[in-house]
């Protein structure tokens, strides 16, 4: 896995080996940052179920102001650290080493990025409900293309969808 562009270009980030998370392709990530592009610089950005936080380090390599990282995985934590320090980028960053449902009502951020692991997709739905009660300026959710989420959660209303392949990226944004 590596950083598509800016600051970080070409870096290469550890990864996870197993399905215990749900890497975000490389053309995926190009596609999301291209939706993000006119947003991304100086935001917050909150990588959620970061994994090997190869998505937040992407917002900060574009030019996010700071980045959030929560993941329950000690394993995943480490490694996020361990990418975090490979890039020098750690004082830019936030990570949360705890479950999603003790820190998600606390975060503050301009994007949140939910990408829950292939066996937790009962909590796009858990994490949705406490975003729409939030009503960011924008989350964007990955999932595979089968799986259906609501048009809308609480103040939170879907926008667009993007399609590749087997994954999708929905993006949410307060309803007028």
């Amino acid at each position: 896995m590596r950083v598509i562009a800016g600051e970080f270009r070409g870096r290469i980030l550890k990864s996870l080996p197993g399905l215990d998370t749900r890497p975000t392709p490389d053309r995926l990530r190009q596609a999301l940052f291209n939706v993000l592009a006119p947003r991304i610089e100086g935001a917050a950005f909150a990588d959620l179920y970061a994994g090997t936080g190869a998505v937040g380090i992407e917002a900060l390599s574009r030019g996010a102001r700071r980045a959030i990282f929560v993941e329950h995985s000690r394993a995943a934590a480490a490694l996020i650290r361990a990418n975090l320090d490979a890039l020098g980028i750690r004082a830019r960053a936030i990570l949360h080493h705890t479950r999603m449902s003790a820190v998600l009502p606390l975060l503050d951020a301009d994007i949140f990025f939910l990408d829950p692991p292939y066996k937790l997709e009962q909590e796009y739905a858990r994490c949705m409900t406490v975003l729409g009660e939030k009503k960011p300026p924008l989350v964007v959710a990955q999932h595979a293309s089968r799986v259906s989420l609501e048009d809308s959660y609480g103040g939170l209303k879907r926008t667009r969808v993007l399609r590749q392949g087997d994954n999708s990226l929905s993006f949410f944004e307060p309803s007028a």
